[in-house]
C-alpha cells in the first residue's frame, strides 16, 4: 500500500493556486539583481544575489502583511547562511568543513522553519545557500560583499512583494512579523528525531560525495534535505522519488541549454524564464518542476563559474541519487511520528 501511494503521488497534479503571481514576483526578484551584477562585470557575486532573491518564494499563499513578515525573517536567515558560507570559503579545505556545518545548518533551519511556520517549509534554501557559498572561491573582502549583495537582493524582493501598494494609499500594510514558537516546535512528537535525521542524512551523504571527490557534494546534501520534507513518510518518500525522476528528466532538458552556453545577459534571461516556469508548476507536481529546477540550478552555477557540461550533468544525477537514497534509508530506519507541516518544500 505504501509503494502504491508513493507511485500515485508521483503522478498527482495539484491546483494552480495563483502560481502566476508567485512566478512573476520570483522572476522579477531574480532578474534585476543578476542583471545588474552581470552588466557591472561582477558575475562572481551572482550566487549571493540569487540566494537573497529566494526570499520572494516564501509566503506564497499568505496575505501581503503576513507574507512580508515571513519574508523578512526568511531573508535574514538566507543572508546569515550566505555570510556563514563566505566565511567557510576562506578556510584552506572548505569541502570537508562544509559537511558537518551544512548538517547543523539543516537541523537549525528545520527547527526555525517549524518555529516560524515557513512556507515552503524546511531548511532546503538555507542549506543550498550555505553550501554553495562555502564552495565558491572567496577572498577576505568577500565576507563583506556576500552579506551586502544578499541583503540588497532580499530588500529588492521585499519591494517587489509590496508593489501592489502602488494602487493606492490604503494598500500599504506593515509587515506582520511572525512570533516564533521554538519550544513548541522542539517538543512536537518526533521533532528531535527529525532534527537528528537532518544531521545524519546530510552528514552521511556529504561525506560520501566528498570522499568520492565529486565536484558538487552539496547536491547530495540538498537531495537528502528534499527527502526529509513533507508531512508524513509517504509524502517524503514520494518527494524523494520526484527528486530522482525529475532530476533525470531535467538533465535531458538541461543538456541542450548548457551546450548552447548563453553568456551574460542572455544567461540571466534564461535563468529568469526557468525560475518563472518552476514557480508555475512546483506546487502542482514537484517532478515536473524539476524539469526546470535542474537546468536552473546548473545555469546559475555556470553563470558564476563555468564547468565542463558532461561531468556536470553526471555529477548532478549521481549526487542526487545518493542524497535521496541516504535520506530514504534513514526515514525507513527511524520512526516517523512528526506532526504535519504546511505545504511543500522545494
Amino acid at each position: 500500500m505504501r509503494a502504491r501511494g508513493v507511485a500515485t503521488g508521483l503522478l498527482r497534479w495539484g491546483p494552480h493556486g495563483g502560481a502566476h503571481r508567485v512566478a512573476l514576483r520570483a522572476g522579477v526578484s531574480v532578474l534585476v539583481p543578476l542583471l545588474v551584477l552581470v552588466l557591472a562585470g561582477r558575475v562572481e557575486w551572482t550566487p549571493y544575489a540569487a540566494f537573497g532573491a529566494f526570499t520572494s518564494l516564501y509566503g506564497r499563499n499568505d496575505a501581503r502583511a503576513q507574507r512580508a513578515g515571513m519574508q523578512v525573517v526568511a531573508g535574514v536567515a538566507l543572508t546569515i547562511a550566505v555570510t556563514l558560507g563566505a566565511l567557510v570559503a576562506l578556510t584552506p579545505d572548505s569541502r570537508w568543513l562544509v559537511v558537518p556545518l551544512g548538517a547543523l545548518v539543516a537541523a537549525v533551519g528545520s527547527l526555525t522553519s517549524d518555529a516560524y511556520r515557513w512556507h515552503p517549509p524546511g531548511p532546503l534554501f538555507l542549506v543550498f545557500a550555505f553550501t554553495v557559498c562555502a564552495m565558491v572561491p572567496a577572498a577576505l573582502t568577500t565576507v563583506l560583499v556576500a552579506p551586502a549583495v544578499s541583503s540588497g537582493s532580499v530588500l529588492f524582493s521585499l519591494a517587489v512583494s509590496h508593489v501592489g501598494v502602488l494602487r493606492g494609499r490604503g494598500e500599504w500594510q506593515r509587515p506582520d512579523l511572525p512570533a516564533p514558537t521554538f519550544r513548541e516546535a522542539l517538543d512536537a512528537p518526533g521533532a528531535r528525531t527529525h532534527l537528528l535525521r537532518h544531521v545524519l542524512a546530510l552528514g552521511i551523504s556529504g561525506a560520501i560525495a566528498t570522499t568520492l571527490a565529486w565536484q558538487h557534494p552539496y547536491w547530495a546534501m540538498v537531495a537528502a534535505v528534499t527527502v526529509l520534507s513533507g508531512p508524513d513518510l509517504a509524502s517524503r518518500l514520494t518527494r524523494g522519488l520526484h527528486r530522482v525522476v525529475g532530476t533525470a528528466l531535467g538533465i535531458a532538458v538541461a543538456a541542450p541549454v548548457l551546450l548552447w552556453s548563453p553568456q551574460g545577459a542572455w544567461a540571466v534571461l534564461v535563468i529568469v524564464v526557468l525560475q518563472v516556469l518552476t514557480e508555475l508548476v512546483v506546487g502542482r507536481n514537484y517532478a515536473v518542476a524539476l524539469l526546470f529546477i535542474t537546468p536552473l540550478a546548473l545555469m546559475m552555477g555556470q553563470l558564476a563559474h563555468a564547468a565542463p557540461v558532461g561531468p556536470l550533468l553526471r555529477d548532478r544525477l549521481f549526487e542526487t541519487v545518493l542524497g535521496a537514497l541516504v535520506g530514504a534509508v534513514l526515514l525507513l530506519l527511524t520512526p516517523d511520528r512528526r506532526r504535519s507541516d504546511r505545504g511543500e518544500g522545494r
